[in-house]
């Protein structure tokens, strides 16, 4: 069973939510090791499980912190010393709500990334199933950027869509290989001749709600804007539904209706999903939300631990590997 650091103190609702979401992951048989301050997390703890482990780490990054002059300064903090944990291989992955910053510099220096790979990026799945890369890690990417970008999502994909042969589109203004900047024009033509990946051509924004690509592939820039964007907008649609189904004459519907609503609202939840991956290091990292709870936190820890159990890691090495020859 693959070992979880978890950066105990990284979030808003840290520790007590972390370590409440620790334990449900360690209660559903994934072994966890909390690293953050000994003496509070055991008394936040308890004695409701006394197996779960505890790593002492005396420092924290708060988000205010410049995240490379932070983690070469306080190498005593808890995300630092839970990805020296990865690094060293005491443990498998490493899961943090604390500060994306941080989080990506210690992948990126402390767990080191895989051969070949020129930009890690962070990976997150959209309800409607497909996987957006990259969201938020390079606002100025390259075209090989972008293919490199194609294959770990790829890897994703095989890992927790199941997917064989996952189907990789370019997020575009336009379907036609010439719409776009000069950069999304150079990746189509990079990405079509590529064997390395199932490129079916340029997407659209909209196309996030249908099944024409598994795997969409576009700069930090534009993929957070467009998390954000898709965030904002389900919350809109949510709203508008609750408002027209609360006039007294839909009652005794919504009444009936109540399940499928509270299954709507699950799946549209970011807390269902539990976090990102911040791929092509050395060692699976999910970074959480800053905001999560409980429910979240163990989403993002079961995310981590199937990321490890697949082989996650050598999909994406594998990957790049071919699509550099």
């Amino acid at each position: 069973m693959p070992l979880i650091a978890v950066d105990a103190m990284g979030g808003d609702n840290a520790p007590h939510e972390v370590v409440e979401g620790a334990l449900i992951a360690q209660g559903d048989g994934i072994d966890v090791v909390l690293v953050g301050d000994e003496t509070t997390l055991k008394s936040l703890v308890g004695d409701r499980n006394s197996d779960i482990s505890i790593r002492h780490a005396g420092q924290v990054i708060d988000m205010d912190d410049d995240p490379s002059h932070a983690i070469r300064e306080k190498k005593d903090a808890s995300i630092v010393v839970a990805s020296r944990m990865v690094a060293n291989g005491e443990a498998d992955a490493m899961v943090s709500a604390g500060s994306t910053g941080a989080a990506m510099a210690c992948a990126a220096f402390v767990i080191g990334r895989l051969q070949g790979v020129v930009r890690p990026a962070i990976a997150s799945f959209f309800p409607t199933g497909q996987l957006v890369m990259d969201m938020g890690a390079n606002l100025e990417v390259k075209s090989e950027h972008l293919l490199q970008f194609a294959v770990m999502g790829s890897a994703l994909s095989q890992v927790y869509q199941h997917v064989n042969t996952p189907k990789v589109g370019l997020l575009n203004v336009g379907e036609e290989p010439t719409k776009g900047r000069d950069i999304e024009k150079a990746a189509h033509a990079l990405l079509s001749s590529s064997d390395a990946i199932n490129f079916v051509g340029n997407v659209e924004g909209r196309d996030i709600a249908t099944s024409k690509a598994d795997v969409i592939v576009t700069d930090g820039f534009t993929g957070n804007v467009l998390l954000k964007t898709s965030e904002g907008a389900a919350k809109v649609i949510q709203n508008l539904i609750f408002e027209i189904l609360a006039r007294p004459e839909y009652q005794e519907l919504v009444v009936s209706l109540m399940p499928a609503f509270a299954e709507m609202r699950e799946r549209l939840s970011p807390e269902s999903v539990g976090g990102a991956h911040l791929v092509g290091t050395k060692g699976v990292v999910v970074i959480a939300h800053g905001s999560s709870s409980r429910v979240a936190v163990a989403n993002a820890i079961s995310m981590a631990s199937e990321g490890v159990s697949s082989g996650l890691v050598e999909k994406i090495s594998d990957g790049i590997a071919a699509a550099a020859r």
